[in-house]
């Protein structure tokens, strides 16, 4: 979406906050032998809590209320029984809603002593995400983000995966323009100010291969490498970007 309105940057702060409050306790939990599950009923008592819902379950049924995605699971894993182990990176993935206003956020973390190389996945994402937010300014177009969270992947030794995107939001989790993560001569929609979008890494090592698993929902990798995700929601503007939910 574009900010129209005063009341539409007021909404957009306010459920970026909530997401941000959101993703903050779920970390906290985060330990050997706790499920996904359990962090998932977690989340879901502080949607109540916070009066929000989560806009996975709410605009596309999806069977959780925020995905959870262990090791090589890449994006939208769905929380159940397992447990988590230590050296897991678990990337936490949170999109609510309130009001008509929605936010998407998600984070990679290690389960306690994670090997160097794990942690090194995690920061890059991090690091990526951060050059992506530097391009992301009036005047500049979608491809100028993309080409900055390449060259800091590439330059990490690690693997952009060119499939998933960051994208619009605002009034529903998915909206235009799309946003690889990579350099795309076709991506040129100009950066407007006002515009609500994420920019969001999904980095990992080795070759850009993944697929769908059986529940119809969770991406991992073919080859059972470790994947990292990282995102905000941010608002366009002239200088630094609006970033909502952090």
């Amino acid at each position: 979406m574009s900010i129209e309105s005063q009341h539409d940057l007021d909404g957009l702060k306010a459920i970026g906050a909530i997401v941000a409050e959101v993703l903050a306790a779920l970390p906290a939990a985060v330990r050997p032998g706790i499920s996904t599950g359990e962090l998932d009923a977690l989340a879901g008592h502080e949607f109540d809590r916070l009066g929000a819902q989560s806009s996975p379950r709410t605009v596309y049924g999806f069977p959780g209320e925020v995905c959870i995605s262990v090791n090589d699971e890449v994006v939208h894993g769905v929380p159940g029984q397992r447990r988590l182990d230590e050296g897991d990176l678990v990337k936490l993935d949170v999109t609510a809603q309130k009001n008509g206003y929605v936010a998407d956020a998600a984070i990679t973390v290690a389960v306690g002593d994670a090997s160097a190389r794990s942690r090194a996945l995690a920061a890059c994402a991090e690091r990526a995400f951060r050059k992506g937010m530097e391009a992301a300014r009036v005047g500049k177009r979608v491809c100028d983000i993309g080409a900055a969270v390449e060259e800091e992947v590439n330059r990490s030794g690690f693997t952009v995966l060119r499939e998933l995107t960051g994208h619009g939001v605002g009034r529903t989790i998915h909206e235009p323009p799309s946003g690889p993560n990579y350099f795309d001569p076709n991506a040129r929609q100009p950066l407007t100010e006002g515009l609500v979008i994420t920019v969001e890494p999904i980095i990992r090592w080795g070759r850009n291969t993944i697929q769908t698993g059986s529940d119809g929902w969770t991406v991992r990798t073919v080859d059972g490498a470790r994947a990292a995700h990282y995102e905000h929601t941010l608002v366009i503007t002239k200088s630094e970007p609006i970033l909502l939910t952090a």
